[in-house]
């Protein structure tokens, strides 16, 4: 059967947009659903402050009249004009295993893309770094995270036959958390605390939401992350959204920052952001939805640590203090943290292939690399 296109055009349709990825992975034991609610915020025209420099559409596939795919076309102008490309990004991209579904969503794509004057359309990436990036192309019989995309091993079987080729390439690595703080990681955290004036320490919700401290981790992570491949910086507007979504519910006791004392403001110079483990918190939540016991899941692992796993969200430091062991000092204070909350391993996150100075720092740990995944490209010209 021929395959049908249809844009979104109501929030009846972006439901259906959001629910698709539910129906084709449930009961999947590796994929980890995102929140129903995050996705409509995060899709959402009038709510996503990524849309002062964005713009998208959806498009959905249809077969017979069954959902049988969808895909968001997005560029983001900011990135754009940085990086000196005219890019066309897919994110949010499922389909079933029939080569002409994802054809036609990319096709979909594309023609978004000329439409708009673009020459090239990479991904998957989402509006900015901070929506699930990169396509699962090793891994995949291992749990995902609520950071990141979980897809069948078909999926890029089917960008190679579409004629996309890699654009760049992620690692995740399983970081295994030893029962004491390494000696040579305490000699040196020691001495980096003494020689360079540097200390390591928590923050208090006040200091996040009245005195402007999450404002200020959010400043760090623009300028840590401003090199790093499609990074655009973070808008003042996205950060009041991040710094709203992130922190209400944290445990501080897992997100050191350390601040030069040499200075007189006290100058904040690196942050770890890392928080107990969603995954199978979430995969016990029925489509995504927090009611009617969604909730009491992801309550036990954030506030009662039923999970042995930690997710290292973040690790920022600015870029005149790498030199200094800023991110040993951080997990010098972590590791006796992950201990007492009976925390095994933790979950890198994504981190860029060639990023050797992002992967010296497990150096500490025993680690194993345990995924990949890739963004892909193609230049807009003839179709496949």
């Amino acid at each position: 059967m021929a395959i049908e296109i249809r844009k979104v055009e109501s929030r009846k349709d972006l439901k259906r947009f959001v629910e698709f990825h539910y129906d084709l992975y449930q009961g999947n034991e590796y994929d980890v659903p995102t929140l129903f609610s995050d996705d409509m915020t995060t899709l959402d025209k009038k709510k996503n402050a990524a849309f002062d420099f964005c713009e998208a559409d959806y498009f959905m596939a249809f077969q017979d009249g069954k959902l049988v795919g969808r895909v968001a076309a997005i560029i983001n102008h900011k990135a754009n004009e940085k990086w000196q490309r005219k890019s066309v990004r897919f994110g949010w991209i499922d389909f079933i295993d029939n080569l002409e579904v994802s054809r036609a969503l990319l096709n979909a794509v594309e023609t978004y893309g000329r439409e708009h004057g673009m020459e090239e359309m990479i991904g998957p990436l989402g509006f900015t770094d901070f929506d699930p990036e990169g396509m699962l192309i090793e891994g995949f019989e291992e749990l995902g995270t609520m950071a990141t995309i979980y897809n069948f091993p078909y999926y890029p079987k089917h960008m190679e036959q579409l004629g996309f080729v890699k654009d760049n390439d992620y690692v995740e690595f399983k970081i295994f958390v030893p029962k004491e703080v390494p000696e040579k990681m305490v000699r040196i955290s020691e001495m980096i605390m003494n020689r360079y004036n540097l200390r390591v320490r928590k923050l208090t919700k006040k200091e996040i939401f009245e005195e402007g401290m999450g404002h200020q981790i959010f400043a760090l992570i623009n300028d840590t992350f401003k090199d790093l491949y499609g990074f655009s910086e973070l808008s003042e507007r996205q950060v009041d959204q991040y710094v709203k979504m992130y922190f209400p519910y944290a445990d501080l006791n897992l997100i050191p920052i350390v601040e030069d004392w040499s200075t007189e403001e006290h100058k904040l110079v690196g942050v770890g952001i890392t928080i107990p483990s969603l995954s199978r918190a979430l995969q016990k939540c029925r489509r995504g939805r927090l009611l009617p016991f969604g909730w009491w899941h992801v309550l036990r692992a954030l506030k009662m640590h039923k999970t042995n796993i930690v997710d290292l969200e973040m690790i920022g430091v600015l870029p005149e203090y790498r030199s200094k062991g800023v991110n040993a000092l951080m997990f010098y204070d972590l590791i006796p943290w992950y201990n007492k909350y009976g925390i095994e391993w933790g979950e890198s996150q994504v981190e860029m292939e060639t990023n050797e100075n992002v992967q010296g720092q497990w150096s500490y740990f025993h680690t194993e690399h345990h995924k990949r995944r890739r963004c892909f490209k193609k230049e807009l010209g003839v179709r496949n």
